[in-house]
């Protein structure tokens, strides 16, 4: 996304805990750096997440990042990235993605909010470290949307290029696959995981998945295939 903002002529800064990582070093748990980067700036995107803690410390992030954009007083456009399916699938991880959206939407702030379905790169991700185990249990009912993260980026440049315009409609990818698909393409590709087994999740959560609560059929506006992402 930064590189596709840099062609299209913006002038991008970028925040990171680590020096070098970025243009601006800061944290959004403390605040601390966040004033710096945000002086004379029109828009912000909004695309960090605690994945690995299941999002415990988005809504934190996220409310810190909020009043030092109403501190910085420029009524800069709060572009967000979020995930389809949150407001259907009970799932902790996406009740915070939720919360965030709704403290978003409820600000006095000018903002776009885009939900995306799960990337191609987080489903390789997940198959390639199962791959390392002898047997892996799957559940293999469950429906995914797969898109590619660099289309994802290219729509959220598009936003952030543009006027505040609230909730925009969700993108996914081009098909909606059983897990079983796409573990049979990645199998042929990758030779892993050699036996794999169907793991049958019980639950509400569970059930959002096996229906596709998290996909978004009617807005299949990406073009890479999961077949293609695993070619190049």
């Amino acid at each position: 996304m930064v590189k596709r903002l840099r062609t299209d002529g913006h002038e991008v800064r970028s925040l990171s805990r680590r020096t070098g990582a970025g243009t601006h070093v800061g944290d959004l748990t403390t605040g601390e750096g966040l004033a710096g980067a945000l002086a004379g700036v029109e828009v912000v995107v909004h695309a960090a997440s605690d994945t690995r803690r299941f999002g415990r410390r988005d809504e934190a992030q996220t409310a810190n990042l909020l009043q030092a954009m109403r501190s910085a007083g420029r009524g800069a456009n709060l572009v967000y990235i979020s995930i389809v399916g949150i407001d259907r699938i009970s799932y902790a991880y996406y009740n915070r993605k939720l919360r965030c959206e709704e403290m978003i939407a409820s600000s006095s702030l000018p903002h776009t909010i885009l939900r995306a379905t799960q990337f191609h790169e987080l489903i390789a991700l997940v198959l390639h470290t199962a791959g390392r185990l002898p047997v892996v249990p799957l559940p293999l009912d469950f429906r995914f949307q797969p898109i590619a993260a660099a289309e994802t980026a290219d729509r959220l440049a598009e936003l952030a290029g543009s006027d505040p315009a609230g909730r925009v409609p969700d993108i996914g990818g081009p098909e909606v696959r059983t897990l079983e698909d796409l573990v049979r393409s990645w199998r042929r590709h990758q030779g892993r995981p050699r036996r794999v087994v169907r793991l049958p999740l019980p639950g509400k959560v569970a059930r959002g998945f096996r229906q596709g609560d998290n996909t978004c059929p009617d807005q299949a506006v990406g073009t890479v295939t999961w077949e293609q992402f695993l070619s190049l």
